[in-house]
C-alpha cells in the first residue's frame, strides 16, 4: 500500500473532521444533490445537479393517457340558435413551451391544444354549428385549419393568430360528415405539425351510426434529434403503450376506429390488424365501405373508419407493417374477452 506523505496525511485528517462536522451539523438526508432535469434552447436535455440559472424547459410537464384519449370525445357546450340548429361552443388554447417525456428518459417540447398532443378530440354532427373560441398563449404565432367544408375566413390559413394571448373565433357548420383532421397551419407548416399542434375532428352523420365501441387512434411520431427522421412512433403519442396496456374490447362487440395519420417525413404508414379483418371507410364521407381488408396504407392527414368485430377471445397484435414503426413504437395487442 501507499504511504501518504505527512502533508498529504494531514491534508486528510482536515477533510475527514470536517467531513464529520457537516454530518453532524446537516442531516444526511439533505446532503443528497438533487438531480434536475431540462431542455436547452438548442433541444439538448440535460440532467444536473448543478444550480440552474437559465433553463428554458424544466422536467416533464404534460400529462397524457393513451388509454383516457382511445374513448375520450368532446362534444362542446351545446345550446340551441334562434333557427332551431344546435351550436356548439369549444375553447382551444394552444401553447409552445410545453415538455413531455414521450418515451422513459426522453423528454421532448411539444406544442399543444389543451395541454395535449394530440389536442382534444372534437365532435359534432353533420349541420350543427361549430363555433371555436381559440387563445394562443404561445412564443409563435399559431392557428387552427379545420379539414372539411366551411368560408374561406374560417380556414385557418391567412389569418395567423397573435403570440402571448391572441385571440380568434371559428365559426363554421360542421360537415361532411366523417372524421377530419384539425392542426396549425402557420409556416413552417412541418414545424408546427411535429410538435404536436393537431387533433381529429369527428363529423357524425344526421343518421346515427349503428352503435359500437368507439376509439380514436392518431397515428404520429417524433425526431428527437432534429435531423428530420423520426426516432419514435406510436398510436396517440407514446411508444408502445397499447403492447404493454392492451386494449380490452368484447367478443362479438363491434368496434369502430377512428383512424387519423400525422406522421410527418415519412411518406406513408399503414395499420394492420391480426386475426381478423376490417371494413374500411376512406375518410368516413359514406356509408359503404371501400374494402375489406386488415390492411391499410395512409400518407399524411389521410384518415379513415375502421369497423370489426372478433369471434374468437385472445391477445391479437395490432400495428404498422411498415416494420421500422413498428419496432420504434407503433404497436400495439387487442385483448378480447369472452364474458366469462
Amino acid at each position: 500500500m501507499a504511504r501518504l506523505t505527512r502533508p498529504t496525511a494531514m491534508a486528510a485528517c482536515v477533510a475527514a473532521i470536517a467531513a464529520m462536522g457537516a454530518a453532524l451539523l446537516v442531516p444526511q438526508a439533505d446532503t443528497e444533490p438533487e438531480e434536475r432535469v431540462f431542455v436547452t434552447h438548442t433541444g439538448a436535455v440535460v440532467r444536473t445537479t448543478g444550480e440552474v440559472l437559465d433553463p428554458l424547459y424544466t422536467s416533464s410537464d404534460v400529462e397524457f393517457d393513451p388509454m383516457e384519449y382511445l374513448r375520450e370525445f368532446h362534444g362542446g357546450r351545446v345550446s340551441a340558435l334562434p333557427d332551431g340548429r344546435t351550436l356548439r361552443e369549444f375553447t382551444i388554447v394552444a401553447e409552445d413551451d410545453r415538455v413531455m417525456e414521450i418515451s422513459p428518459g426522453v423528454f421532448y417540447n411539444v406544442w399543444t391544444y389543451n395541454g395535449t398532443v394530440p389536442g382534444p378530440t372534437i365532435r359534432a354532427t353533420e349541420g350543427d354549428v361549430v363555433r371555436i373560441y381559440f387563445v394562443n398563449n404561445g412564443s409563435k404565432e399559431h392557428t387552427i385549419h379545420f379539414h372539411g367544408i366551411h368560408p374561406a375566413g374560417m380556414d385557418g390559413v391567412f389569418e395567423p393568430v397573435g403570440r402571448g394571448g391572441g385571440t380568434f373565433t371559428y365559426e363554421f357548420e360542421a360537415a361532411p360528415a366523417g372524421v377530419h383532421p384539425y392542426h396549425c397551419h402557420i409556416m413552417p407548416l412541418e414545424e408546427h405539425i411535429i410538435h404536436g399542434l393537431y387533433g381529429a375532428f369527428i363529423v357524425d352523420p344526421a343518421e346515427p351510426r349503428e352503435e359500437a365501441d368507439e376509439m380514436v387512434m392518431v397515428l404520429n411520431g417524433f425526431d428527437t434529434d432534429f435531423d428530420s427522421e423520426n426516432n419514435f412512433y406510436a398510436a396517440n403519442t407514446v411508444p408502445f403503450y397499447y403492447q404493454h396496456h392492451p386494449i380490452e374490447i368484447g367478443l362479438g362487440e363491434l368496434v369502430r376506429i377512428y383512424v387519423l395519420n400525422m406522421v410527418e417525413f415519412d411518406p406513408i404508414n399503414n395499420f394492420h390488424l391480426h386475426g381478423n379483418l376490417y371494413d374500411y371507410y376512406p375518410t368516413g364521407t359514406h356509408r359503404v365501405p371501400s374494402a375489406y381488408t386488415d390492411m391499410i396504407t395512409l400518407s399524411q392527414t389521410e384518415r379513415g373508419i375502421m369497423e370489426f368485430s372478433y369471434d374468437y377471445p385472445g391477445r391479437y397484435m395490432f400495428h404498422a407493417h411498415k416494420v421500422e414503426f413498428s419496432e420504434k413504437g407503433w404497436s400495439g395487442i387487442f385483448l378480447v374477452g369472452d364474458g366469462k
